[in-house]
């Protein structure tokens, strides 16, 4: 459901604009209708955050459905906050110029797009994001299995042949 409602975003409101949508999660605002808290690119290093009100009716055209409501860059993004660590709670704060809360739809929502937000400050805009009352174990796994790359998963393979090779080598002593 996700992948076609990113297509249609995509589609609809973010090429027009010449944008590529990077990231996005569902937020819940107070106003009746679908939100989305979107991350899109503009140029090779300007990272846009949106607040993107989605209306479906049947009597808009699709075109008309989607509308930005607020707008920030990237740079601007001073800390983001989220709120208590120890506590499952979907809201956190991003600091620009003013305080803006947002409701994700849950927790592990707000942490996929802190996860995607740390990311692509890292790689657009070449400094590390400010983050304050986050599990860092869910941002930023440390473990060696935690980051199931291609070289992780190779090396599993080996390290279990190889115990397979030694186990098959040992004699069994038989019983009389």
């Amino acid at each position: 459901m996700s992948s076609l409602l990113r297509e249609e975003m995509q589609r609809v409101l973010f090429r027009p604009a010449k944008q590529r949508l990077m990231e996005f999660i569902e937020i819940e605002e107070p106003e009746i209708g679908r939100h989305f808290l979107c991350v899109s690119s503009k140029k090779l290093y300007l990272l846009l955050l949106e607040i993107t009100t989605a209306s479906l009716t049947f009597i808009l055209p699709i075109q008309e459905c989607y509308r930005r409501t607020e707008i920030w860059s990237l740079q601007d993004l001073t800390l983001v906050d989220g709120r208590d660590p120890d506590v499952d709670d979907p809201c956190f704060l991003l600091h620009f110029d003013k305080v803006r809360t947002i409701h994700a739809v849950s927790c592990s929502a707000k942490y996929a797009f802190v996860r995607a937000l740390v990311a692509l400050s890292e790689q657009h805009c070449q400094r590390s994001l400010n983050l304050d009352n986050f599990d860092w174990a869910y941002i930023k796994p440390t473990s060696f299995y935690s980051n199931r790359g291609d070289c992780v998963v190779l090396s599993q393979i080996c390290f279990y042949a190889f115990n397979l090779v030694c186990l098959s080598m040992c004699p069994v002593p038989l019983e009389t």
